[in-house]
């Protein structure tokens, strides 16, 4: 796939020796994580169907990886899909690799029989929110996050 200035971009699913690379590119998104954390990761996701981490060669180093989610809805008939993680190395920001990510992960979406996809992001994160936006996504809600590490949990017979 051609990008700005004649470069030449692969496109491919990821591989258990991508983690490296991989984890490097989540703390460049502003989450720290080790090779080993993220071989560990890979080994979940990888065997996991309804999941898929591609990912952006330039050159034959990677630059740059898109994780989806494939899943069913409380709210709709159809299969859903979810952009986990989209993120671009610093140096091929704004070159088109994330374009070429995000058209890559609605092709697989289609392949998957996928009609609606979402996505979130950090209010800080607004070149992200424009990014997004100039490739036909709509804001439509704000989500919210709870750590539970911190809430005791007692062991009961039953669930609740």
């Amino acid at each position: 796939m051609p990008l700005e200035g004649d470069v030449d971009l692969t496109i491919r699913h990821a591989q258990p020796g991508d983690a490296a690379v991989l984890a490097q590119l989540m703390c460049e998104l502003g989450y720290e994580t080790t090779t080993a954390e993220m071989s560990l990761r890979l080994k979940s996701i990888l065997s996991d169907p309804l999941y898929s981490t591609i990912v952006a060669e330039i050159d034959n180093k990677l630059c740059g990886m898109i994780g989806t989610l494939t899943h069913v809805s409380h709210e709709h008939n159809d299969r859903s899909g979810k952009v986990i993680a989209l993120v671009v190395s610093n140096k091929r920001r704004r070159s088109g690799v994330g374009r070429a990510l995000i058209t890559a992960a609605e092709k697989d979406f289609v392949r998957k029989a996928v009609t609606r996809i979402t996505l979130t992001t950090r209010f800080e994160r607004e070149a992200a929110h424009q990014f997004y936006e100039a490739l036909g996504y709509s804001r439509t809600g704000v989500r919210f996050a709870k750590n539970l590490t911190a809430i005791p949990v007692k062991l009961t017979a039953g669930l609740f």
